[in-house]
């Protein structure tokens, strides 16, 4: 029988996805699936080390620029890589430019690792997200086509009907929640090779239709919320994620030590 691999170290990188949006802990700072699933590779691994590099708002080319090469320096025994659908969803973008840096940045991610792990993202159903999906899928039959290249692994989020479900997505109807992250971890802990502890493809109970009131002031809250702010970053040229710092930029011990002061790491893993 084969063993299980032994996996002492992980650095993700990427944007709003892999920081943890919206999964929120109790101090209001985010977890989200690369948390989760660092928690669960540090039990079975005495020393296990920890970074995580992604920022929200992020393009593939200021992943590219800002946190490929930090990540190649750190050799991590699991590299994570979701980049590029950040592109594909605004009014205007270069495919192929966005094709490209992610060659670039797979080229230079592989060789330093010992597992590169890429992504097919969720999206979630809606008439917003129909506008933008063949841009989706091209992004996504560029990615297997540069896993099979370079024997990267691929996480196939995309092909689970159940993250479709908007009851896994937040207000903002763009980040999961709780439960969409948790799937996730399972997901690429499974795509891992290590053991399943779930099904994280099973489908949620039959939802209860919301009425037509319920549904109109879900989408205005939306809206106020949410999309304006969006589409004024846009028009403007800024981000969510301008002047922020990665969440855990070094390759440390995870979780942190207690020390007798709880802190956000240690009071959402006990």
């Amino acid at each position: 029988m084969e063993i299980p691999a032994k996996y002492a170290s992980f650095v993700a990188i990427g944007d709003s996805f892999t920081e943890g949006m919206s999964d929120l802990r109790p101090d209001g700072s985010y977890r989200g699936w690369a948390d989760l699933l660092a928690a669960r590779l540090a039990a079975r691994t005495p020393g296990f080390r920890y970074a995580n590099l992604a920022v929200r708002g992020k393009l593939i080319g200021q992943i590219v620029d800002e946190q490929v090469d930090r990540a190649a320096t750190m050799n991590a025994d699991v590299v994570t890589l979701v980049g590029g659908l950040n592109d594909a969803l605004r009014p205007k973008c270069d495919m192929g430019r966005v094709r490209g840096l992610l060659d670039e940045a797979v080229e230079r991610l592989a060789p330093s690792c010992g597992r590169l792990v890429l992504m097919r993202s969720p999206g979630r159903n809606g008439p917003v997200m129909e506008r933008f999906r063949p841009r989706m899928e091209e992004l996504y039959t560029h990615i297997d086509a540069i896993a099979a290249r370079h024997g990267a692994l691929v996480v196939d989020l995309y092909g689970a009907p159940v993250l479709g479900d908007q009851r896994l997505w937040d207000v903002d109807r763009l980040h999961l929640t709780a439960e969409g992250h948790r799937r996730v971890a399972e997901a690429v802990w499974q795509t891992l090779g290590l053991a399943p502890e779930e099904d994280w493809r099973e489908p949620l109970p039959p939802a209860v239709p919301a009425g037509w009131a319920a549904r109109r002031t879900a989408d205005l809250r939306f809206s106020r919320e949410y999309l304006l702010p969006w589409i004024g970053r846009r028009l403007t040229g800024r981000s969510s994620g301008d002047g922020r710092p990665a969440k855990r930029p070094e390759l440390l011990p995870y979780p942190v030590p207690f020390t007798g002061e709880p802190d956000g790491e240690t009071a959402a893993l006990s």
